[in-house]
């Protein structure tokens, strides 16, 4: 999981001249999609003041951005349609995302989509009954802590959007792979980690609609081939970072 830069630039654009700014931000937007260093962008209108605008551009940091992206031949394109709007630019900041975060009542949250806590729970014990009594993974987990299970109840719960239990009582993501550091878990034992949850899924009724089982299953596939990953004999514990918040959507690429 990858901490981004956001950075806000707010204009007041005059009404006569919204038209051909609109217009230049659709052009510059292509040599800006293009830089390595941008990761997502938006332009939105003051809906009670249409003199201003705002444009959200994350980056991969505030480095790749001012040295990368700023010396770069995609910002002389990108600079080139946007310089006569620089003298409008009442504000210019870069910003880090912080845990507080999250979605509004309109969309359910995975987490009470899925049947909240005590649903999540049942997932995990019907699961780490699979688990124990299957010869692949069963040497994994020898000496299992009998309270894993609801930890990792806790996890799920809190990346799918319920209760930050698992970072208040456990702490964040480095500490849920921090447990993975040395196992040497293999190819074959993820694939077989996935097909079990996603049985112990259907044992303890999760919803089957193809939106939530999508959502959950790219997460099962995000989750354990990270484990894979820092499980190997090369991988660096991650910085201290917050608890993943998966959605109905999808994740960006994982860079150390």
């Amino acid at each position: 999981m990858t901490t981004h830069t956001v950075e806000y630039i707010r204009y007041r654009i005059p009404a006569d001249r919204s038209a051909e700014f609109l217009a230049a931000y659709t052009r510059a937007a292509v040599p800006l999609a293009a830089a390595p260093s941008c990761v997502d962008y938006e332009l939105t209108r003051c809906e009670d003041d249409f003199e201003h605008y705002i444009l959200r551009i994350t980056w991969t940091s505030a480095k790749d951005h001012m040295e990368g992206f700023r010396g770069s031949d995609h910002f002389k394109e990108f600079f080139a349609e946007i310089r006569p709007y620089v003298e409008h630019i009442e504000e210019m900041r870069h910003y880090t995302p912080t845990a507080v975060r999250g979605t509004g009542a309109s969309t359910p949250t995975l987490y009470a989509w899925a049947g909240g806590e005590e649903r999540l729970a049942r997932l995990t014990e019907i699961f780490y009954e699979k688990v124990l009594a299957d010869d692949l993974l069963a040497p994994l987990f020898a000496g299992l802590d009998p309270e894993h299970a609801h930890h990792v109840a806790q996890w799920l719960g809190e990346v799918f959007g319920g209760p930050a239990h698992y970072s208040q009582e456990r702490g964040g993501h480095s500490r849920m792979v921090g447990k993975h550091l040395g196992k040497g878990i293999t190819e074959p034992q993820r694939r077989r980690w996935v097909n079990l949850l996603q049985d112990a899924a259907d044992e303890a009724a999760l919803p089957t609609d193809a939106e939530f089982r999508s959502a959950f299953a790219a997460y099962v596939e995000w989750g354990t081939r990270l484990a894979v990953y820092f499980s190997g004999p090369d991988a660096a514990r991650p910085t201290d970072q917050p608890v993943p918040l998966w959605n109905w959507g999808a994740a960006p690429p994982y860079q150390p």
